[in-house]
């Protein structure tokens, strides 16, 4: 999925006529939306509910064309059982993202994982996993979680 993902940004959104700073924005929005994904399938189920969560979180933080985001998930689909490393997407996100956005990140996670109502451990596993690759603080990680647990529940109602 990595290799496949790399190849999209240098396709799809690297190579564009854009300034650098469009780019590294754009691969930015590209390596979350990545990571996403990957909460949204790491308990092995493609859930609609969670699927509707991350398109929403994507939609709600990031400005990706109808194509972009097309492309994004199907990549992402078809490579997902590929995923080996997440390295690749969390060292963008820390060259780039301030800790207040590497934090929203983590939320963004969390509310996909909370989407369902049903938090597994390969979910929690996985969040914790990329927010501690991201740097951001333990109580960080748990206002993250906090916020979108009472998304979650207000969504519910």
């Amino acid at each position: 999925m990595l290799q496949n993902l790399k190849q999209f940004f240098d396709r799809n959104i690297l190579a564009g006529g854009q300034n650098q700073g469009q780019e590294a924005e754009h691969a930015l929005q590209v390596a979350t939306a990545a990571l996403l994904f990957e909460v949204m399938r790491m308990n092995g189920e493609l859930k609609d509910v969670e699927r509707h969560a991350m398109t929403a979180a994507i939609r709600e933080r990031f400005d990706l064309t109808a194509e972009e985001m097309t492309t994004l998930l199907r990549l992402a689909e078809e490579e997902a059982e590929e995923a080996t490393d997440y390295y690749q997407f969390t060292a963008l996100i820390n060259r780039h993202y301030t800790p207040a956005q590497k934090e929203q990140v983590v939320e963004h996670m969390w509310q996909v994982a909370a989407a369902d109502r049903e938090i597994d451990r390969f979910e929690r596993t996985l969040v914790h996993k990329v927010a501690d690759l991201l740097h951001v603080p333990r109580p960080a990680q748990f206002a993250a979680r906090e916020r979108a647990f009472r998304a979650a529940r207000q969504s519910a109602k």
